[in-house]
């Protein structure tokens, strides 16, 4: 399954939606999403999975790349 990840590049200062950035994931759950990011210094808003419209439409964006979970 594929998931958006919405993040802050800065864990230690409060979200603010306009500088939110996302990345795409291929994962089994939601937990295994988390699990793979631990390592990285960001903090993560929501991961929201994505069905096979949305997913479509994410892939016409320039800035779509897909990552891996671990």
């Amino acid at each position: 399954m594929v998931f958006k990840v919405f993040y802050q590049e800065n864990p230690s200062e409060i979200p603010v939606r306009e500088r939110s950035k996302s990345l795409y994931m291929e994962a089994e759950s939601i937990r295994q999403v988390r699990k793979t990011l631990a390592d990285r210094d960001i903090n993560i808003e929501f991961i929201q999975p994505l069905d096979e419209a949305h997913l479509a439409y994410e892939k016409q964006s320039e800035d779509f790349k897909l990552e891996q979970a671990k």
